[in-house]
């Protein structure tokens, strides 16, 4: 609730620090004694637009501070956190300043904030209920939220909103799947051909680095052939090398005995040369033989080479790689075809999870048709002590498209009106005369009390043009609706001020020259002379007084 209001320089407020309390507070005071400016200063510090007229003259700015009891169920402190703006311990402070041009500037609990955020805040604890006014019932973005509050649907609202959510993500998995399924779609073709070509190809591992010295030896294989063949040439002319290293060996043996171990060595190395001769001999026949049943083609192995090296080079790959290419590849497409399996059974989860929505919306729509009507009913019995008794008010369902289902369900809440007989229910904002708004709101209020989290509601001459009865069920239903929130109360009617358990006078003094707005806390004696001075007029009477001790004692 608002505890606290000051106001610096603000039209004819120099300073004004005002206490609030809970309940019922009314302010009262002579037209023109200053009453709006007070609304117009706390409308200012709840982000209200700003104007270089509330200014005091001579002052170079204006500022409003608003200091609330914020209990932790109001939406402040959502939007607080939102912000990252550390709450107070002990309540929510707002501030607006505005300077003789114009220019202000907006504060929550002494941190810098956009005039949006200020308004975000104030709406979530003060609700003013002007003639004429923007008023947030006027909305029909709240009608539903107030309706189901009235209500207490809030565990069909949470299992709607569940179900809502699950099939919003079902939907989203799907759209994905569906996107990523006609990507890799659109990639099928070339995978397919791809892996074929592969396939067909059939490369190895190590492959290229076979075929590049199968080239190398088939280009040099003549001169290998003649190479060879010259070097045996050489090696079996005459009785050959070894039979050469052999008989040379058998000479020096039989002289050994008489060389006295001279020649020994030289015999050890012509055995030895002789072994190394043979199997020389043995390698380079060998190799003939392999020369000569080689019926590898230059050609062929070159068109396997060359063929390996473009694939790789189409696919950015090296030819080593081409395996792993291959085995890739092949698991995309499989992965394709699991897609197509995977999008079934998410669509299917889809299915199901608009079903379950579409389920808890239709109970929720159930609900809501069965509390429109004890909202329509606890409204009406409101009407007729207001002087509203011809009046209609409607709860107005209506189904939404499916493009606008949410998490609140698919239904569309609208309060409607019809004040004359015959008329058909339109909008509130239908309500032409300003007097019969403001009566309408008090009933409204008055039954959602419950349903509202707003802190504070501020109704200004709710009881405009009307007295006697009229006027007293006002002030009853200001005192009911006290019970549930503070209620401050502009009023220029005795029977409203009577109800009061706070009362503020208004007044516009003289200081030096100079008029300015003044506000007294009254006592009991003090009120009793004020709401007898608003019976009876500038000439307070006994008579007066006696009718003012008896709308009090009542």
């Amino acid at each position: 609730m608002l505890r606290n209001l000051s106001i610096r320089d603000v039209v004819l407020v120099g300073r004004l620090d005002l206490t609030f309390h809970g309940g019922l507070c009314v302010l009262t005071g002579e037209t023109g004694a200053g009453k709006s400016i007070l609304l117009d200063a706390l409308g200012l510090a709840m982000g209200q637009r700003a104007d270089a007229r509330l200014v005091r003259p001579g002052a170079a700015f204006a500022s409003v501070t608003a200091d609330f009891d914020i209990p932790g169920s109001n939406p402040s402190a959502n939007l607080l956190a939102e912000q990252g703006i550390e709450p107070l311990e002990d309540g929510l402070i707002l501030r607006r300043t505005v300077t003789a041009d114009g220019k202000s500037r907006a504060f929550v609990n002494d941190q810098p904030v956009s005039v949006s955020f200020l308004r975000s805040l104030g709406e979530a604890c003060v609700e003013i209920h002007g003639q004429f006014e923007n008023q947030r019932l006027m909305r029909r973005a709240t009608h539903r939220e107030l309706m189901d509050s009235y209500g207490e649907l809030n565990v069909l609202l949470a299992d709607t909103r569940e179900a809502y959510r699950r099939w919003a993500r079902c939907r989203e998995a799907l759209r994905m799947a569906a996107d990523d399924m006609q990507r890799t779609k659109q990639e099928e073709a070339f995978l397919r051909h791809a892996v074929d070509e592969l396939a067909a190809l059939a490369p190895q591992s190590g492959e290229e680095e076979a075929l590049v010295e199968r080239r190398t030896t088939m280009m040099h294989r003549e001169q290998l052939v003649e190479a060879v063949e010259r070097a045996l040439v050489e090696l079996r002319a005459g009785k050959g090398v070894e039979g050469a290293l052999r008989s040379a060996a058998k000479e020096l043996e039989r002289i050994a005995v008489k060389a006295q171990g001279r020649v020994d060595e030289a015999v050890a190395a012509l055995d030895r040369s002789v072994i190394e001769a043979s199997e020389g001999l043995n390698l380079l026949e060998r190799l003939e033989s392999d020369l000569d049943h080689d019926t590898d083609n230059l050609e062929r192995i070159e068109e396997r080479l060359f063929a390996l090296r473009a694939v790789a080079r189409k696919h950015g790959v090296v030819v080593d790689d081409l395996t792993r290419l291959q085995e890739t590849m092949t698991s995309q497409l499989a992965a394709i075809e699991d897609s197509e399996e995977r999008l079934a059974s998410l669509e299917r989860e889809q299915a199901q999870a608009r079903q379950a929505f579409e389920e808890a919306a239709l109970k929720l729509s159930q609900d809501r048709t069965s509390v429109a009507s004890r909202l329509d009913e606890a409204v009406a019995a409101e009407l007729a002590p207001l002087r509203l008794g011809k009046a209609v008010f409607r709860t107005h369902i209506e189904r939404l498209e499916e493009s606008n289902w949410g998490e609140q369900g698919c239904d569309a809440v609208t309060f409607e009106v019809a004040t004359n007989p015959g008329m058909p229910p339109g909008p509130l904002d239908r309500i032409s005369s300003g007097g019969e708004l403001a009566r309408f709101m008090l009933a409204l209020k008055v039954v959602l009390a419950g349903a509202d989290a707003v802190l504070t509601l501020v109704f200004d001459e709710v009881d405009a043009n009307v007295g006697g009865a009229v006027a007293a069920a006002v002030g009853e239903r200001l005192a009911r609706l006290a019970r549930e929130r503070q209620v401050l109360v502009v009023t220029h009617s005795p029977q409203v001020a009577a109800r009061g358990e706070f009362h503020l006078r208004v007044e516009k003094r003289d200081e030096d020259g100079r008029a300015v707005t003044a506000v007294d806390p009254l006592s009991h004696e003090a009120r009793r002379e004020e709401i007898a001075r608003m019976l009876a007029g500038s000439q307070v009477t006994e008579e007066a007084r006696a009718a003012a001790d008896s709308l009090l004692s009542g």
